[in-house]
């Protein structure tokens, strides 16, 4: 049996508000086996951010452990969580987040310019990450010569470039047209197939239905937490897309 990469035992987060408390989450408990495709649902206000947040070293519980790879996180200093987002996690988020006067290949290098890492081998190893994405031909790109799915691939190839245990997917379509939301989690599902354990966060129950398991959250607590009987396969719905939806 997997182990357990993400523990998480009776997790709570207040937020203070002046006299006012806002209670987040309410005692969450959750295991993710290592190689999962998860999928985290809830309105707004349900808690799933937080969550996602609490699992990306972000921000650390009011109460209860957070265990990833079997280290105790919980109540780590900013340094110490900021060096196991470095290490352990990926982020990929709706806006992807890349900087504009960078071409693609630039800002995959990023993350590995906080190690120390030489010039050469940073090069040699995002040049592997585009490649792995599809974008061998788009390396000098620059954001905006680059379509949306091009930017989010871009994205992936950043969070993958420190070869991390987990990656974190915050509504990684929600910017993206039907097709391109396919293709990207075709993407995802490749690399889940190769051992990556995946955590997306959706308010699409279509998206999250190309997971293997989906938690849905309301009022600070996971209230379904269920296995995916029959995920979509993304590359199937893909060549079944008729041909006129394919972007120029």
């Amino acid at each position: 049996m997997a182990e357990h990469l993400i523990e998480t035992e009776g997790i709570v987060k207040d937020y203070h508000l002046g006299s006012h408390t806002v209670h987040a989450l309410r005692g969450v408990s959750v295991k993710i086996q290592a190689g999962e495709f998860v999928a985290v649902m809830g309105p707004s206000g349900s808690g799933k951010s937080t969550f996602m947040n609490l699992l990306g070293c972000l921000d650390t519980p009011t109460a209860g452990r957070y265990v990833i790879e079997g280290e105790d996180v919980s109540h780590l200093s900013r340094d110490r969580l900021a060096r196991i987002r470095n290490k352990k996690i990926g982020f990929v988020f709706q806006t992807f987040n890349l900087l504009p006067r960078l071409s693609a290949i630039e800002n995959v290098e990023l993350p590995l310019l906080y190690n120390g890492t030489s010039p050469r081998h940073r090069r040699a190893k995002a040049l592997g990450k585009l490649e792995a994405v599809g974008l061998a031909d788009r390396l000098h790109h620059q954001p905006s010569q680059l379509s949306g799915g091009q930017q989010q691939r871009v994205a992936i190839a950043r969070a993958l470039i420190n070869d991390p245990a987990l990656i974190l997917a915050d509504e990684p379509t929600g910017n993206l047209d039907t097709r391109t939301s396919c293709e990207i989690m075709a993407l995802f599902q490749e690399l889940n197939g190769q051992g990556m354990t995946v955590v997306l966060v959706t308010h699409e129950e279509d998206i999250a239905r190309y997971a293997g398991r989906i938690l849905t959250f309301r009022d600070g607590k996971v209230i379904r937490d269920e296995p995916v009987r029959d995920p979509r396969a993304a590359h199937a719905i893909l060549a079944a897309l008729p041909v006129e939806e394919v972007e120029a």
